[in-house]
């Protein structure tokens, strides 16, 4: 799988998607329930993870 860079997130970018917290978005990728990669010293997150993610927490609520 080839990933190019405009489907791979910035944390502030993921937190504005989830409108979420920095720390809650950290706390998501250490629990290992949205998968991230490290690209040097950044921490970036596949927009497909993302969508995920949602999907699991829409199957969860259901």
């Amino acid at each position: 799988m080839t990933t190019s860079t405009a489907e791979l997130l910035t944390v502030p970018e993921v937190m504005a998607r989830l409108k979420l917290g920095r720390s809650t978005v950290y706390d998501l990728i250490r629990s290992r329930r949205l998968v991230s990669i490290t690209v040097g010293r950044s921490r970036r997150v596949p927009i497909d993870a993302v969508r995920d993610f949602i999907d699991n927490q829409i199957e969860e609520a259901a």
